[in-house]
């Protein structure tokens, strides 16, 4: 196609590149979920739980409840990794930088629709519309346009306010304020956790922050064929090295980098850092488990297909958390099939292997439905 007179010619689109290692990590982002999602509804543990102060009496209780914690961190970081990614292949097609932005805007306020629309009323399998609620899925549509309109910096740049996010946040949340007036929708918005949302802005953003940064250097810098597993191996070094600044931020014991005490090194509390909202021990901990669990994702697919099945899942994240949660409300709020909160983890188990049955076909069924339409809508999910 010819360019306009007096304009540059636009360089030639790039080809399309599918990370697989990145759509298999979300795909096991998504089971994981699946899991966690399962035995809330069914685990009878939730009935004296409180997720903002939780325990746990048991080891598999544990292990089922903090395999979860994974979710949130995985899910804004390859947010901000695509997000960067996909906005860096609109710049090299030629597209403006604004109108790049204005697609990733309109995206991440589709996003905040759909929590608030959607995803709220889901939870009670639609029993009531709740517009008064800020969750994941609302902060991670925020978070996707600050990156979008952030990604023509440089990655150190970004790395920088992700650092200041990460450093504030614990001072933020030593502000007193009233949880009963209007003053609990900003701070919870932007640093607290609470009933408006779990989920606030600065450390969640900060988490697709580094996701940006990471996708510099794992879709641009570390992509030498004569270096096949560079990106593997510094991945699984960067995060090693983040999960031991970690875990000495959580020996210190310090209350600026840990809202609960830690009772000595390899105790459920040590392992539990505080997630609503998140301690600067958990931002440190949980992008290092990340980064290490990408590269050692990518290491393997550069061996194996073994993970090829979870990236169905992962090619359409939005579609699966958006119909699994209402099928299990539906199941267990509404038709009341099976006893809502009354077993136990081999119950949870059960639920998720059978909820997995169901959503797998239908995330392969709505992937093809992604290839061959292209309407906005559909693009939108």
């Amino acid at each position: 196609m010819a360019a306009s007179k007096g304009s540059t010619v636009a360089p030639a689109a790039p080809k399309k590149l599918r990370f697989t290692f990145i759509d298999e990590y979300r795909g096991l982002i998504g089971v994981m979920m699946a899991l966690g999602h399962a035995q809330y509804y069914m685990n009878s543990a939730w009935l004296s739980l409180d997720p903002l102060d939780p325990f746990f009496d048991t080891t598999p209780q544990f292990l089922i409840r903090y395999m979860g914690y994974l979710c949130a961190p995985g899910f804004l970081l390859m947010n901000g990794a695509m997000t960067y990614w996909a906005h860096l292949r609109r710049r090299k097609k030629g597209m403006s930088n604004r109108r790049a932005n204005w697609d990733f805007v309109q995206r991440g306020l589709f996003l905040v629709f759909v929590q608030w629309v959607w995803v709220n009323a889901s939870w009670g399998g639609f029993s009531r519309l709740r517009l008064d609620h800020m969750g994941i899925i609302g902060t991670i549509g925020i978070s996707m346009i600050l990156v979008a309109l952030m990604s023509h910096w440089k990655w150190w740049q970004r790395l920088a306010v992700a650092g200041a996010c990460y450093f504030v946040h614990p001072f933020l949340l030593r502000i007193p304020y009233d949880h009963d007036s209007w003053v609990h929708y900003p701070m919870q918005f932007f640093a607290d956790s609470g009933d408006f949302t779990k989920y606030p802005l600065i450390p969640w953003f900060a988490l697709a922050c580094v996701g940006s940064v990471m996708a510099h250097f794992w879709f641009s810098v570390w992509t030498d064929p004569r270096k096949p597993d560079e990106r593997a191996y510094k991945s699984m070094g960067i995060g090693l090295f983040l999960v031991l600044i970690a875990w000495g931020l959580r020996d210190w014991g310090s209350t600026y980098a840990n809202i609960f005490p830690s009772e000595g090194w390899f105790t459920y509390s040590f392992f539990l850092v505080q997630k609503y909202p998140p301690s600067l021990t958990h931002q440190f901990w949980f992008a290092g488990a990340v980064i290490f669990m990408v590269g050692a994702f990518a290491w393997i697919d550069s061996r194996l297909r073994v993970l090829r099945p979870l990236a169905v899942v992962g090619r359409v994240p939005l579609f699966f958390y958006c119909v699994h949660i209402p099928l299990l409300a539906i199941v267990f709020r509404r038709l009341e099939w099976l006893p809502y909160h009354a077993g136990g983890v081999t119950e949870s188990l059960i639920v998720w292997v059978g909820l997995l049955a169901v959503m797998y076909p239908l995330a392969i069924w709505f992937a093809g439905v992604k290839r061959r339409n292209k309407s906005w809508i559909i693009k939108m999910i």
